[in-house]
C-alpha cells in the first residue's frame, strides 16, 4: 500500500508551519481533546477514560497512542493498569487558552465552514 496520498503526509523538508498545522491536527479530534480535559487534573485508566467517554476500549487506547505519540500525555502502569496524564503542563494551560480564545470567537467558529472543508 502506497502512502503518497495519505492524509496529513508531510514533504520531506517540512517548514516549520507544517509541522506545527500537523501536531495541531492530534487535537483535531473531538474524543481526544475531551481525553486531555479528562486528565488535565488527575491520571486516570484506561478503564476510566473509556467509562467517561462511553466508548470501547480500542478506540479509547488508539486515541491515546495518537496523543501519547505526539507527546500530549504520558502513561505509567502499576500492575496490569496503565495511567495516563498529561505529559507536560502546557498542554493544559494550551486548552486553557483554548477555552479563553474560544469563550471570545464561540459565534464565529460555531458559524466557520472552511475548517470543516465544507466551504473549500
Amino acid at each position: 500500500m502506497t502512502t503518497d496520498n495519505a492524509p496529513f503526509q508531510l514533504p520531506e523538508h517540512p517548514t516549520p508551519a507544517q509541522m506545527v498545522a500537523k501536531y495541531f491536527r492530534g487535537l483535531g479530534d473531538p474524543t481526544r481533546v475531551r481525553i486531555l480535559q479528562l486528565l488535565r487534573d488527575q491520571e486516570r485508566s484506561v478503564g476510566e477514560l473509556t467509562r467517561l467517554l462511553a466508548s470501547t476500549q480500542p478506540k479509547v487506547s488508539n486515541h491515546l497512542a495518537c496523543l501519547r505519540w505526539c507527546g500530549f500525555v504520558d502513561s505509567r502502569r502499576e500492575h496490569r493498569t496503565v495511567y495516563y496524564r498529561v505529559a507536560d503542563p502546557r498542554v493544559a494551560q494550551m486548552l486553557a487558552l483554548a477555552d479563553e480564545l474560544l469563550c471570545d470567537n464561540e459565534e464565529h467558529v460555531r458559524a466557520c465552514r472552511h475548517i470543516d472543508g465544507e466551504g473549500c
